[in-house]
């Protein structure tokens, strides 16, 4: 395994502490790379365990098959289909035609999230090879780049995740910011690689392009939005969310002062196909039930497609469940949101740096202008200097949202903030600071990424965000509280999860509104937990070491 380096040291000087403190929990992360990477070569991988159909692997329609899979699919009885046009965006390709759902084929091996996936996720990718680059793993974390590079060329963009169901939307970008890791891990390495930079930033900006047009504009804003493709149930909804879209309709049938047209309502054998499920309903009255007096006439709700196709752009925010865009993220798509425009801003200051280390000083002038522009809209459209805080702008009532989310962070860490602001939104971190971290909102809502849970990956943003701009205390303190949960939650169980309940410092999680698994791995967690051990100070990381080595003995 190496040394294991935290807090800019080779080694703790309690060598006792790094023993039975951290020295067990940095050989879970590090040889949980091994155990959450996929290969197309492995019948484990391509072999699907999520769909009950026969599994295929889906290979471009320009693609020659490669030797490796013609093999494969003869060893592991896998179909290896191709899809059926070739592809250059998003939405170009009607994912309810494919039969059976599949794996996209990639050509390099790949880490995911969690042990139940097979798929390389969009953005969790970005923290997994922050952890990669920090475990000195620079190839796998370079064929992960490469992996996203063959995406935007045969499947038209970054994908939410390597599977057919999924070829109509992106997740948020992180592209640049992972080339420009890997190419300079190489080049502290001693194998700086100009071409592959070049090559690079060739698909970044295709990546970039593809938020900057329609339908992914923000209306009058110039800013960007979510938008998938298409407006029928997510697959994988349907497959993991157990009764999901039942529960969505019951939430409108019981606030129907929050229902703006998402729900659908006929009679019963009425003949007019709905989207989606169906659901029975009928309204009594109470006091006469048992004779059936005073019932309604029985009716079916369905929920409507502006409310799928918001449900799924949701997906493509990566924070599925939510209120934050409304209730089950009903408006995902009518909203200008923080987090996207500060990662477009800076792949756009990305761009600039690459283009001026290729030598492309015209190119370079012109993203400068486009961050610029981009910078000045979500200063005017999404900062409000009353609460001191970022909000999502609403394109329908053309203002901003008033709920309070860890997003608000996001242009901290992507360097547009001024000092001012940066001053005023550490005076908010009371707002969402617990025990164990930041968690996502103030606000309980059932939804996984709500309260009262913490994620690693706005955890990591956050943090960084606050050193940017010289808050180095509330990020040690911040940093200290999520990684000393993590450790704790790992001498418990001995695992690694994907969030947190931040209140309780457990990984026990009571999510009924979406996904409600705490998936085992974790890819991001790994990261932050390695990443801060490196950002925070000497004494807190062996506090972290002690406080284990102390309750181990106990």
């Amino acid at each position: 395994m190496g040394t294991i380096a935290y807090g800019g040291q080779a080694e703790s000087s309690n060598k006792q502490a790094e023993k039975d403190g951290l020295a067990p929990i940095r050989e879970y992360i590090f040889k949980s790379w091994d155990t959450l990477t996929r290969s197309m070569e492995d019948c484990s991988t391509v072999v699907d365990s999520k769909l009950a159909e026969n599994s295929v692997l889906y290979l471009p329609a320009d693609f020659e098959i490669p030797a490796s899979v013609a093999e494969l699919q003869k060893r592991c009885h896998v179909q290896v289909k191709k899809l059926p046009k070739r592809i250059t965006a998003p939405g170009q390709v009607d994912t309810t035609a494919l039969n059976p759902q599949g794996l996209l084929y990639l050509e390099h091996k790949y880490v995911v999230p969690g042990g139940r996936f097979n798929e390389m996720y969009g953005w969790d990718s970005y923290f997994i090879v922050r952890g990669l680059l920090q475990d000195g793993k620079i190839e796998l974390a370079k064929g992960m780049v490469e992996n996203f590079l063959f995406e935007i060329e045969h499947y038209g963009s970054i994908l939410n995740a390597n599977r057919s169901y999924y070829l109509s939307r992106s997740q948020p970008p992180f592209l640049t910011s992972m080339i420009l890791g890997v190419y300079g891990a190489e080049k502290a390495a001693g194998h700086e690689d100009r071409k592959w930079l070049e090559r690079a930033y060739e698909y970044a900006k295709r990546d970039q392009a593809m938020w900057a047009r329609e339908p992914h504009l923000a209306g009058e804003t110039e800013l960007s939005r979510y938008y998938d493709f298409g407006d029928v149930p997510a697959p994988e909804s349907l497959k993991d969310e157990t009764d999901h879209y039942r529960r969505v309709a019951a939430y409108f049938l019981n606030h129907p002062e929050q229902d703006h047209g998402y729900l659908v309502r006929k009679q019963v054998n009425a003949s007019e196909p709905g989207v989606g499920k169906s659901y029975a309903v009928q309204i009594c009255d109470a006091g006469h039930t048992a004779d059936r007096a005073g019932c309604d006439d029985a009716e079916e709700i369905t929920l409507s497609k502006d409310f799928y196709r918001a449900d799924r752009s949701m997906r493509e925010s990566g924070f599925d469940v939510s209120f934050r865009f409304g209730p089950h993220g009903a408006g995902a798509h009518r909203f200008a949101p923080v987090c996207l425009n500060s990662l477009l801003y800076k792949t756009e200051k990305d761009l600039e740096t690459m283009a001026k280390m290729l030598g492309k000083a015209n190119e370079a002038g012109d993203w400068a202008k486009q961050a610029e522009t981009r910078k000045q809209n979500i200063q005017k459209y999404l900062w409000d200097a009353k609460s001191g805080f970022y909000f999502d702008y609403n394109l329908d009532k053309k203002e901003r949202s008033t709920y309070i989310y860890i997003t608000a962070y996001y242009p901290m860490w992507a360097g547009l903030a001024t000092q001012e602001q940066a001053q005023a939104l550490v005076k908010n971190l009371s707002k969402l600071e617990q025990p164990g971290g930041l968690v996502m909102s103030p606000y309980e809502t059932e939804g996984q990424w709500d309260f009262p849970y913490a994620w690693a990956p706005t955890q990591m943003i956050a943090m960084e965000g606050l050193r940017k701009y010289g808050f180095s205390k509330d990020a040690d303190r911040i940093s200290y509280n999520f990684a000393s949960m993590i450790a704790e939650n790992f001498r418990r169980d001995g695992t690694i999860r994907e969030k947190y309940n931040a209140v309780t410092r457990s990984s026990e999680t009571a999510v009924k509104a979406g996904y409600n698994i705490n998936v085992v791995g974790f890819g991001w967690t790994n990261a932050a937990f390695a990443v801060f051990l490196n950002e925070m100070p000497k004494d807190l990381v062996e506090k972290v070491a002690v406080e284990r080595a102390a309750v181990k003995t106990n």
